[in-house]
């Protein structure tokens, strides 16, 4: 997707009723193309699509038809994947709560594996599995202690994170689930957080998988069967018309370059944000311009419970005035106005961008929230009793 393309959509998006989410789905096509471009050149490389980014179920079936599995972290999920035509073998199954009903599902759905993040539920998962006579395949989540280049609250691969279990319990993890005949040990489960742009984080997993294989070889224990690298891989939410597809092509020759796959293992990936982030948009209207002492506020119909992102953490999303474009003086030179973009929610945190730079904009113009496909749509909410928004493809438009 890009500004042009999206202003050319202006005089069709006027009809509809804002907000709403719009998703190119030509540019999801590119994504996902480019992906499998570098991962069909490495034998045993799975990609699990981590459905927490988004659940939409037309893009859902897109990247499901593109032949990807699922990375779920709730029941909810699971049943969404299954109704969208993902197969019960490709999905994975994370989180670090998961309750019995959800349990209950993804065995008598026959999903790929658990990713399994403590002692007490790897007990309770073999409890229901024994009751309900079938065996679970678990993949343990190690916690890695390598930190990651990003924002705190999306950092997951520190001792202090809540995921996963301690390198130091890798090996007294997997013995205990040696000795519970309901369930079969199949690997082992790595993620250190989202939105990372630095290689090198991911490098320092690769090391320490390295340091964890070798001590599980020194222990003699063979059955680490799948390799799961988690996902992470960000995007350029600054300029997303100059980079609308992630540098996948870096990411993935990291992985093989510095991580030592044993002979037959399988190495798994589950991207989400790097998959969706670029290809949807957040539509919303200008309701007012209110000039106060200091500010002038761009007043929208969008607010925090359509795109929570920057009210959680202070994400920065590229905003686009569509009805205008680029306005100029009679000289040819840009013109804007430095504005505050505030949505309609009676939170002081409903602000998308402070201090910035659109071509001077009027009641009733169109934006576009840009960068908006990852955790967008699946993290909107009805606070203030409002409408959840409406979803577009390219197709519907």
């Amino acid at each position: 997707m890009t500004k042009r393309l999206l202003q050319d959509q202006k005089e069709r998006f006027e009809s509809l009723k804002t907000p709403f989410y719009y998703y190119d789905t030509d540019l999801l096509a590119e994504t996902l193309s480019a992906i499998k471009c570098e991962t069909d050149k490495h034998e045993g490389w799975h990609l699990h699509y981590a459905v927490k980014a988004c659940a939409n179920p037309k893009v859902l079936r897109q990247i499901q038809q593109a032949g990807f599995g699922a990375d779920c972290v709730s029941g909810g999920e699971i049943r969404t994947c299954l109704e969208n035509g993902f197969p019960a073998g490709e999905i994975v199954f994370a989180g670090v709560g998961k309750a019995d009903w959800e349990i209950e599902l993804a065995l008598e759905a026959g999903i790929q594996y658990f990713n399994v993040e403590s002692i007490p539920e790897l007990e309770v998962i073999a409890e229901i599995a024994t009751r309900m006579n079938k065996i679970a395949n678990v993949s343990f989540r190690i916690n890695p202690d390598v930190g990651a280049h990003t924002h705190s609250h999306i950092t997951t691969g520190l001792a202090e994170n809540k995921f996963g279990i301690a390198k130091e319990d890798m090996l007294h993890v997997i013995q205990v689930a040696k000795g519970l005949p309901s369930v079969r040990f199949v690997g082992l489960h790595f993620h250190i957080g989202s939105q990372i742009l630095q290689m090198d984080d991911f490098e320092a997993l690769c090391y320490r998988i390295n340091e964890l294989q070798d001590e599980l070889e020194a222990a003699d224990i063979t059955e680490v069967h799948n390799i799961n690298v988690g996902g992470g891989l960000g995007i350029d939410y600054d300029n997303p018309d100059e980079n609308p597809i992630p540098d996948f092509k870096s990411y993935f020759e990291t992985y093989a370059k510095h991580l030592k796959l044993r002979p037959g293992q399988r190495l798994h990936f589950e991207l989400g944000r790097a998959v969706v982030g670029q290809c949807g948009s957040l539509i919303t209207r200008c309701l007012y311009i209110k000039q106060a002492k200091q500010k002038q506020f761009v007043i929208v119909d969008a607010g925090m419970t359509d795109l929570m992102r920057p009210a959680l953490y202070g994400a920065k999303h590229h905003i686009q005035n569509l009805s205008v474009g680029q306005q100029t003086t009679d000289d040819g030179q840009q013109t804007a106005v430095k504005y505050d973009i505030v949505g309609p929610i009676c939170e002081s945190s409903d602000t998308f961008a402070k201090d910035f730079l659109l071509p001077e904009t009027r009641r009733g113009d169109l934006l576009a929230i840009r960068s908006a496909g990852a955790y967008g749509e699946t993290m909107a909410s009805q606070y203030n009793c409002r409408e959840l928004p409406q979803a577009y493809t390219t197709a519907e438009i």
